[in-house]
């Protein structure tokens, strides 16, 4: 806690006493479009298994708890905000469907306070982000981008604000991952700025106009907000997003404890907070200040949204409607699969996954016979799993959501080799860029430092014949459109010989190739090892 022994207020009767104003902050990020209910792999709960009690989240639990929590709080006299770390595009067929208009319509409905912008709301280019903005009445946040030059954004994207709650003036900030420039479409117009050196410039200015109650609500991953919280003097709290961590004090996989604290270059406690993604979790973070704005306390959790929260009954029937026009594609099923498959981001963006493997294989074989030997497939390109049984539309775009296209072109395995160690270069972080691949096998020593030689051994499959790679020899290559062009940092594709980046869509790709192999049985067949297994 912040200086305990200074903080603490008067004493009363020989016992301190705490100062008497408390915020509570209820949170969310990484909605990721999952406005149905979703299932144990994060994708689309069937009806029948929501019934059955099976599912979690969804929109509609979401507002029960947050209409709950506040509606309770503020009968007793609490104080209330409500924010979103970011990350409520892109993920479901409702976003590929209407984009931003469902999210924008249940947030209001909702009634939040304050959003970060995640890297995601950038997938449509600045255009789409801006019709969302214009479309809902709370601020939309990132106080790191420089728009001066944006004809989309210009004056619509809010750098701080200060909130009246229960008479006391709260600051909210914001930053948005620059990783966005790489991972995401925000365009050349969009220029960003460095997280802390913007956090602090913003925190400054709260302060010279007396905000002694400052939030950070951030979309740049766990590891980067305990820099902001370590480095930005004045922080009160981080409210985070983006890497999608389970941060609790009661799940038994989690990320880390709710909160996390981190101690400041002034030798206060600064509470870090997220609540994992998809809708399944809302969380809820208690702030107790002193007088002079000092945080003295803070508690709270994340909050499961399974079965026993009752989904909020009209933002169900308007879902339904939402949902008519796209439930008849999403529900029919293309192919079964005996066993589930994994595509969580935990593995993905680690290791070889079986959900790697069918994307990787798929690509390969719409090719076959054109020249292409090798695959590669960016684990964050895998936003799902998929359940054993019957495999639907609607679960193939769970886990390929962003509509890139096959892409083709020619390299020397010199450059191959460039893309392999940029892939492995952020395994620690659990980055996107993680290298899923068919047709190539690969070694890499994690032992190493990144970008100094930790792939090892490489072999490409030529006509049923494993060989090592060749610097100098030129392979045909396939993957996604979004990697061709440069996406996840792989800069090293996007000069490269006959590139063509408009082939059919992935999902469709793997559409076809689960229906000429139906039933599908997941598999991983050592194609990525560390050189520590063996």
């Amino acid at each position: 806690m912040k200086s305990v022994i200074a903080t603490l207020t008067v004493l009363l009767f020989g016992q301190p006493v705490w100062a008497d104003y408390r915020l509570h902050i209820l949170h969310i990020n990484d909605l990721h479009s999952r406005l149905e209910p979703i299932n144990r792999f994060d994708s689309t709960c069937a009806l029948e298994k929501d019934a059955a009690g099976e599912c979690f989240g969804g929109i509609a639990r979401v507002a029960t708890k947050i209409n709950e929590l506040r509606n309770n709080l503020q009968e007793k006299g609490e104080n209330v905000i409500v924010l979103d770390a970011g990350d409520q595009f892109q993920g479901s067929l409702l976003y590929t469907t209407f984009k931003g208009k469902a999210a924008a319509e249940f947030m209001e409905t909702i009634g939040f306070d304050a959003m970060a912008i995640g890297n995601h709301e950038f997938d449509d280019g600045p255009q789409v982000l801006a019709e969302f903005i214009n479309s809902v009445s709370f601020p939309v946040m990132a106080g790191n981008l420089d728009l001066e030059n944006s004809s989309e954004l210009k004056d619509l994207v809010t750098d701080h604000l200060v909130l009246d709650v229960g008479g006391e003036r709260i600051g909210i900030v914001s930053a948005l991952t620059t990783d966005t420039a790489d991972i995401s479409k925000p365009g050349p117009d969009v220029v960003f700025i460095d997280e802390i050196e913007a956090l602090q410039e913003d925190v400054e200015l709260l302060e010279a106009n007396g905000v002694n109650k400052i939030i950070a609500v951030t979309h740049t991953g766990l590891e980067r907000d305990i820099e902001i919280a370590t480095a930005v003097s004045g922080l009160d709290a981080v409210v985070g997003g983006h890497s999608h961590s389970l941060l609790s004090k009661t799940a038994s996989k989690r990320d880390g404890d709710y909160p996390i604290y981190v101690t400041n270059q002034q030798g206060d406690d600064v509470p870090v907070v997220q609540a994992y993604a998809f809708s399944k979790y809302v969380g809820h973070l208690v702030l107790e200040f002193d007088d002079l704005g000092h945080v003295i306390d803070s508690s709270g959790d994340t909050i499961l949204l399974d079965h026993t929260v009752t989904p909020d009954s009209s933002i169900s029937s308007r879902l339904t409607e939402l949902l008519l026009p796209v439930n008849e594609f999403a529900l029919h099923v293309v192919a079964n699969t005996t066993e589930s498959i994994e595509g969580h981001k935990n593995v993905c963006r680690q290791k070889e996954c079986a959900m790697g493997n069918l994307v990787a294989d798929a690509m390969l074989d719409a090719v076959k016979g054109q020249g292409y030997s090798i695959a590669i497939q960016n684990g964050g390109g895998l936003r799902a799993s998929i359940d054993s049984g019957e495999i639907t539309v609607g679960e193939i775009l769970t886990v390929l959501p962003f509509q890139n296209t096959l892409a083709t072109f020619h390299a020397s395995g010199a450059v191959v080799l460039e893309a392999l160690e940029h892939g492995v270069s952020e395994v620690e972080e659990m980055s996107g860029r993680f290298p899923q691949v068919a047709g190539l096998r690969f070694s890499w020593d994690p032992g190493v430092a990144p970008g100094n030689g930790r792939i090892r051994e490489v072999f490409v499959n030529q006509d049923d014949i494993w060989l090592a790679i060749e610097s100098d020899k030129v392979y045909g290559i396939v993957t996604d459109n979004y990697i061709r062009q440069g996406g996840d940092g792989y800069h090293m594709f996007e000069s490269v010989e006959n590139a063509y980046d408009f082939g059919p869509n992935l999902d469709e790709v793997v559409t076809e190739y689960l229906k000429k192999n139906s039933p599908y049985t997941p598999y991983t067949d050592n194609r990525i090892r560390q050189t520590t297994d063996s």
